[in-house]
C-alpha cells in the first residue's frame, strides 16, 4: 500500500505516534488510507449539505475494508460571485483546489481518493487533481437543485437574472422580484439547468469516473446517500484492481464526454475544463476535437436555459446512461472504454433506456442535427471562439450589426439596463479573459439583461471573458487571443461591423488588415494594479485554447 511509507516499519514510529493522537488504532494503520476531499461549505448551495454525502461515503469505504480520512477543500459559488470583482477569483480556484488535493494526497501518502463535489470550478479542479495524481479515484457530487414555481411556471435561478432586465424594462414589478427570488431556488444542491455545474458533473460521469447517477439525481433524493455509499465501497474495488484515473480517462473516453455534450448543449465552460482535464491526462485534446464531434452528434435534449426541462426531469427520463445508449446506437460512442464501475461502457448501457421522448430524444427526432457547442474562428478570433448553439435562436444563428465596445462587464451591464444596446447592435465585452480580468469572469448578467429586456433575438455579445452555463442568445466567448494579449478584440472600435455565421463556424471583424495594423502600433494594454492570487495568476494562466491552465 502507497500509505505503508508514512506508517509502516520501525522508522514510522513517530509518524504513527501522530497517527494516534488523531485518534486512529493499530486495526486501522494496517488498512489503506482513502483520503476523502470534502468541499462542504456553509455559503454554496451545492454544498451546504455535502456532509451528509461525505458520512454516506465513509460508510461505504469502512464497509469494504478501507480507513476514510476527510480533509476540507475550498468552493465559490459562481452565482453570489457573479457581475463583481469576486468572479474574478471562481476560475482562479480551480487549479488552487487542484493543487491542494495534490499536495493533501502526496503529504499524507493516501492509496486512493473520494472527491466529494458539486459546483462549477470544484468539479473539474478534483478531475485535475485525480489525473495529475493517477491513483485509484472516484468522484461524486452533491447532486442538482430541484426547480421551484412561481405563478404557476417552473423558475429557476436564471429565472431571477433574467427578472432584473423585466423589472428595468418595467415589465414586472419590484414586489415580484421580491418574491420571484425567495422561491427559485428551493432546495440545496447545484443550480436546476444544465449549468457549468451540473454539466461537469453529467460528464465525469460520461468520462467513467463517476458512477451512474452522478450527474442527475437530486440533491435530495434518497438515491443520492445510496449513490454516496456504493461510491465508497466502489473506490476500495478501484485500489484492488489498480485502475486508476488515467487508465479510464483516454482519449477516446475524452470523445464520449464531449459527445455527451453535445448531445445536451452543455455550459460553453466544459471545453475549458475538459481540455484543462485532459492536459493533466496526458492526453491530446483541442478545440478542434469539440468542433469535430460536434458536427457529427445531433441534440437530443433542450435543458434549462435552453429550454424547459431541468437536470431532474432528464434524470427521470434515463439519465446520461439514455443519452449514451442513444448515441452508441448513432456510432459516436466508443463502446470499449472502461470506467469506474469496472464495466465498459458497453455493458454498462446495456438496460439503459429513454424513459421520456420529450426530454431525452430519439436521434430521428434531434432538435438539431449538430451538437449544442459550436467553435468559430476568423479575423476576430484567429485562435478560435466558444458558442452555445443550442441556445442560439435560429434568426441570430448568422447576424451582422455594429459592435458597442466595453473594457469590462461592468461598463456593458450599465449600458444594457440604462436601454443603450439596440436591436441589431453586438456588445463586445473585453478585456475579461484569464490576463485581462484577471479571471476570465462570466458575463451572466449583461447575458441575462438582454434577456430580460426582450434583446435576445436580436442583439449578440462577444467577450474574451467566459459566460455561465445559465446564459442563453448569441453569446459568444472564449475569444482568443485576448484583448490583453493584443488580439484583433482589443482593436475594435465603436461602430465596427461584425459578422457572426455559426453554420460556417465564423467570427469576422469587417475590417481590413491594413487598418487593424494601423490600430495595433498605436494599442497599449489596459494595466490593472493587482495583488495576492489574482497577480500570481495573471503571471502564470495560459490561453483559453490550452484551458487557461496555470504553469
Amino acid at each position: 500500500m502507497k500509505s505503508d511509507r508514512a506508517k509502516k516499519g520501525i522508522e514510522r514510529a513517530p509518524h504513527r505516534s501522530l497517527f494516534k493522537a488523531a485518534g486512529f488504532s493499530d486495526d486501522e494503520l494496517k488498512r489503506p488510507l482513502i483520503g476523502i476531499a470534502n468541499a462542504f461549505n456553509e455559503i454554496v448551495p451545492g454544498h451546504v449539505h455535502l456532509r451528509q454525502i461525505v458520512d454516506a461515503v465513509k460508510a461505504g469505504v469502512r464497509e469494504a475494508g478501507g480507513v476514510p480520512v476527510e480533509f476540507g477543500v475550498i468552493g465559490v459559488c459562481d452565482g453570489i460571485a457573479m457581475n463583481h470583482e469576486g468572479m474574478k477569483y471562481s476560475l482562479p480556484s480551480r487549479d488552487l483546489i487542484a493543487d491542494s488535493i495534490e499536495i493533501m494526497a502526496m503529504a499524507h501518502a493516501f492509496d486512493a481518493l473520494v472527491l466529494v463535489t458539486s459546483c462549477d470550478k470544484i468539479t473539474p479542479g478534483m478531475l485535475m487533481a485525480a489525473l495529475r495524481l493517477d491513483i485509484p479515484a472516484i468522484l461524486i457530487s452533491g447532486g442538482p437543485m430541484l426547480t421551484g414555481v412561481y405563478k404557476k411556471q417552473k423558475v429557476h435561478l436564471i429565472s431571477v437574472f433574467e427578472a432584473i432586465g423585466r423589472v428595468k424594462a418595467g415589465e414586472m414589478r419590484e414586489n415580484e422580484l421580491l418574491e420571484l427570488e425567495a422561491c427559485a431556488c428551493p432546495t440545496c444542491g447545484s443550480c436546476a439547468g444544465m449549468f457549468t455545474a451540473n454539466s461537469m458533473n453529467c460528464l465525469a460521469e460520461a468520462l467513467g469516473l463517476a458512477l451512474p447517477g452522478n450527474g442527475t439525481i437530486p440533491a435530495v433524493f434518497a438515491d443520492r446517500i445510496r449513490l454516496a455509499k456504493e461510491t465508497g465501497r466502489k473506490v476500495m474495488e478501484l485500489l484492488k484492481k489498480k485502475l486508476t484515473p488515467r487508465k479510464i480517462a483516454t482519449k477516446k473516453a475524452f470523445e464520449n464526454a464531449i459527445a455527451v455534450d453535445m448531445a445536451l448543449g452543455c455550459s460553453t465552460n466544459t471545453v475549458l475544463h475538459m481540455l484543462a482535464i485532459a492536459r493533466e491526462a496526458g492526453v491530446d485534446l483541442t478545440l478542434k476535437d469539440f468542433d469535430r464531434i460536434s458536427r457529427s452528434v445531433p441534440v437530443l435534449a433542450k435543458l434549462i436555459p435552453a429550454g424547459e426541462h431541468s437536470v431532474a426531469d432528464l434524470h427521470f427520463a434515463g439519465g446520461i446512461p439514455a443519452v449514451m445508449k442513444e448515441l452508441l446506437k448513432a456510432g459516436v460512442i466508443h463502446p470499449e472504454v472502461k470506467t469506474v464501475t469496472g464495466k465498459t461502457i458497453k455493458a454498462l448501457l446495456e438496460k439503459a433506456e429513454i424513459l421520456d421522448p420529450e426530454v431525452i430524444r430519439p436521434i430521428d427526432k434531434a432538435y438539431q442535427k449538430e451538437g449544442g457547442i459550436a467553435v468559430l474562428y476568423g479575423s476576430l478570433a484567429p485562435e478560435g471562439s466558444v458558442v452555445k448553439t443550442s441556445a442560439v435562436v435560429p434568426e441570430m444563428m448568422v447576424h451582422t450589426g455594429p459592435a458597442r465596445v466595453f473594457d469590462s462587464e461592468e461598463e456593458a451591464y450599465k449600458a444594457i439596463l440604462s436601454g443603450k444596446i439596440k436591436k441589431g447592435d453586438v456588445v463586445v465585452i473585453r478585456y475579461e479573459g484569464p490576463k485581462g480580468g484577471p479571471g476570465m469572469r462570466e458575463m451572466l448578467s449583461p447575458t441575462s439583461a438582454l434577456m430580460g429586456m426582450g434583446l435576445g433575438d436580436s442583439v449578440a455579445l462577444i467577450t474574451d471573458g467566459r459566460f455561465s452555463g445559465g446564459t442563453r442568445g448569441a453569446c459568444i466567448g472564449h475569444v482568443c487571443p485576448e484583448a490583453a494579449e493584443g488580439g484583433p478584440i482589443a482593436l475594435v472600435k465603436e461602430g465596427d461591423l461584425i459578422e457572426i455565421n455559426i453554420p460556417e463556424r465564423r467570427l469576422e471583424l469587417k475590417v481590413s488588415p491594413k487598418e487593424l495594423e494601423e490600430r495595433k502600433k498605436n494599442w497599449q494594454p489596459v494595466k490593472k494594479e493587482l495583488k495576492g492570487v489574482l497577480k500570481k495568476y495573471y503571471q502564470l494562466v495560459k490561453s483559453t485554447t490550452l484551458g487557461a491552465i496555470v504553469e
